[in-house]
């Protein structure tokens, strides 16, 4: 069972997040644990400080190292094992993706970090976390609102966790391209109607339409992602087909 541990100053901001839907549903069934820890917790002082002054100089506040490694090695007494990792949310850590979410919903226990103000003392992610991980090329007040995304993204690949066991192979990125379009009833909404072929009952076209169309949304919206994923000459020809009628539908 994956264990999951958040570390925060503000750790009610977690508490809808992870209360609800799929991620309340999997703990629920014993496929998970979330607890929160309030990082104030671990001070000693009676105002119960997390941050201070940045050395040198500068804006803001920087968090302070000694409460996040008190934190830590009270949830890991003999500290990180193989199975375990201890996450820094940071704008300069590596870029979250499916493939890490995979890799967590794998682990044992999952330790993530929340920071805020300025930043967090350079020796936490040196020698407290075992990685560090950013959502994206953007900067947050917090780390909270990453750690409910990782959760959520780890969670709902724990088995048993979706109602339906193909719902996170068929997600974008589960087989490192893009979803294909949905659609549900009406069959015409507003005038836009379904394509025709997925009403036609023929299951083989059906499945080679939303191939095609998966590799077309890769295509055109995150060609760099079909640098690395794993086509077979069927996909191949299909993304070709595609490529012409997107050439000839350009002005």
């Amino acid at each position: 069972m994956l264990k999951v541990d958040v570390v925060s100053i503000f750790p009610q901001m977690l508490a809808g997040p992870i209360g609800d839907s799929i991620v309340r549903r999997a703990v629920d069934k014993g496929l998970c644990s979330i607890a929160l820890h309030d990082l104030r917790e671990h001070t000693d002082d009676r105002h119960r400080t997390t941050d201070d002054a940045p050395f040198g100089g500068g804006p803001g506040m920087v968090m302070k190292a000694e409460p996040f490694a008190r934190a830590v090695e009270a949830l890991l007494p003999q500290g990180p094992g193989p199975g375990d990792a201890v996450v820094l949310l940071s704008p300069r850590g590596r870029r979250f993706d499916q493939a890490t979410a995979r890799r967590y919903a794998a682990l044992e226990r999952l330790v993530l970090l929340c920071g805020r103000y300025e930043g967090i003392d350079e020796r936490v992610a040196r020698h407290v976390a075992t990685e560090e991980l950013s959502l994206g090329d953007f900067v947050l007040t917090g780390g909270e609102v990453a750690a409910a995304a990782v959760i959520e993204a780890a969670v709902r690949l724990l088995p048993g966790a979706l109602g339906d066991e193909g719902s996170a192979a068929a997600d974008s990125f589960g087989d490192g391209l893009l979803d294909c379009p949905h659609y549900t009833r009406p069959a015409v909404w507003r005038g836009h109607p379904v394509p025709e072929v997925l009403m036609s009952g023929h299951h083989a076209e059906i499945a080679r339409w939303r191939r095609e169309q998966s590799l077309r949304q890769t295509a055109e919206r995150r060609p760099d992602l079909l640098a690395a994923a794993a086509l077979g000459e069927a996909d191949r020809a299909l993304l070709s087909a595609a490529k012409q009628t997107m050439a000839g539908a350009r002005p």
